[in-house]
């Protein structure tokens, strides 16, 4: 068996945000090689006159519509009023039980403008045990018996 028939690129599942009851939001895990290329995707070289040499540049912006469009995949139960917890809105008469629905541009704009957000999403997407199925996560950390062969 070889690891490399075993290993996942990416796999998505649903995760709760603290403190906002019933905000759940789906995710896909990224591995090092996914990041890697989205890195380099965002990445250009730019001639430096001065050092004469290439010197790379990553596009904040662009890095930052490619990762939230590779992690976040949709979301549930996001709550006009929660908005008031993530960032600064004016709802003005809307009603804060109306939900935001997931598109794109609603989750780029969230993880612009939420260090919560941002933050919380990073630390979420690189932690495998929130890809784990239940199975994998009922036996992480347990050892089976060393063979003395």
């Amino acid at each position: 068996m070889e690891l490399k028939s075993l290993l996942v690129d990416s796999k998505t599942t649903w995760v709760e945000f603290p403190g906002l009851d019933g905000f759940e939001v789906e995710l896909a895990n990224l591995s090092r090689k996914e990041l890697i290329a989205l890195r380099k995707r965002c990445t250009t070289n730019k001639f430096n006159r001065k050092t004469r040499a290439f010197e790379e540049s990553l596009d904040d912006d662009k890095f930052l519509v490619e990762f939230t469009n590779a992690t976040v995949k949709g979301w549930k139960n996001l709550k006009l009023k929660y908005l008031e917890d993530l960032v600064l809105v004016e709802l003005g008469s809307n009603d804060g039980n109306t939900l935001l629905p997931y598109t794109e541009e609603n989750a780029q704009q969230l993880v612009e403008n939420s260090n919560e957000f941002d933050n919380w999403l990073n630390e979420v997407v690189f932690d495998l045990d929130h890809f784990r199925s239940a199975e994998q996560a009922k036996t992480k950390g347990q050892t089976g018996p060393i063979s003395r062969a």
